[in-house]
């Protein structure tokens, strides 16, 4: 590896949050923005973003549409595949601390799963 070459850290989860969609059909957009604050203070409050956590860190994106269109703000977590709804401020943290600290997905809020496959021979 040269000299130059950029490490990247390890990647536990990735949080797809839409949260601004053009078209208000699964949520209002101020809730979903106020939801995207709330997101990035949580991760950002418990470190989920330190490049040294031995788990990974944990991405975060605001998308514009899940293609769900209904019970918005849509929260995936990847590469669980887990699709919860209406998640609210209310909802972020618990998520955040029960699915993605200790590894228990929140059930009862659970829309669907739909686990990570990779059929590419690039992909280990």
């Amino acid at each position: 590896m040269s000299e130059s070459a950029i490490v990247q850290p390890q990647i536990s989860h990735h949080l797809l949050l839409c949260a601004t969609p053009t078209k208000v059909k699964c949520c209002d957009p101020s809730t979903g923005i106020a939801s995207w604050n709330e997101l990035k203070r949580v991760i950002r409050e418990l470190g989920l973003e330190n490049t040294k956590r031995p788990e990974g860190i944990v991405l975060r994106s605001k998308v514009d549409c899940l293609r769900v269109c209904e019970r918005g703000p849509i929260l995936v977590v990847w590469p669980d595949g887990i699709w919860y709804t209406e998640v609210t401020t209310d909802k972020i943290e618990p998520i955040v601390q029960q699915h993605i600290v200790q590894q228990q997905p929140i059930q009862k809020w659970i829309h669907k799963t739909t686990p990570f496959k990779t059929n590419s021979p690039l992909v280990e």
